[in-house]
């Protein structure tokens, strides 16, 4: 499920999103996917997570998903993580960790924090080394288009 969360982030990288890529599966069975979308639909809840989330209970007809897992190539942040505890997500997978946002493990570790509801098992680390090498391309060749743009 990872490979395919890398390749919606190779996607969306493509189409000038942040690479971030998810599938929320059952089993072998994907239910649904996404990949950030804040550009192209202007929203800034267009995080791969929520994207999928949404999708996963529109398809399912429900909104509690303890009987689904996600793959993400990108740690969580907070408002993904808390989105994650309460949908009752079933269980976590990411590639890389996120040392400026993520909330599963670096900053924060909201889906183990005891004061909420719902706990859920995490792991990260899945293939990190191409989660990571395609957020570091995708952010260099940002900088340099911005560094080469002539003054206005």
């Amino acid at each position: 499920m990872m490979q395919r969360a890398l390749e919606l982030a190779r996607a969306a990288a493509h189409a000038g999103e942040v690479p971030v890529g998810a599938v929320i599966y059952r089993g072998d069975e994907i239910i649904s996917e996404a990949a950030n979308d804040r550009e192209a639909t202007r929203d800034p809840a267009g995080h791969a997570e929520l994207v999928a989330l949404r999708r996963a209970g529109e398809r399912l007809g429900r909104w509690r998903l303890h009987d689904c897992r996600m793959a993400v190539t990108l740690e969580p942040c907070p408002m993904c993580a808390g989105a994650l505890v309460n949908a009752r997500l079933g269980g976590l997978v990411f590639a890389a960790f996120d040392p400026k946002a993520g909330a599963v493990g670096t900053l924060y570790d909201i889906p183990q924090d005891v004061r909420l509801n719902h706990r859920l098992p995490c792991a990260g680390g899945l293939l990190a080394p191409e989660a990571s090498g395609l957020l570091r391309s995708f952010f260099a060749s940002r900088r340099h288009s911005r560094s080469c743009a002539p003054d206005k």
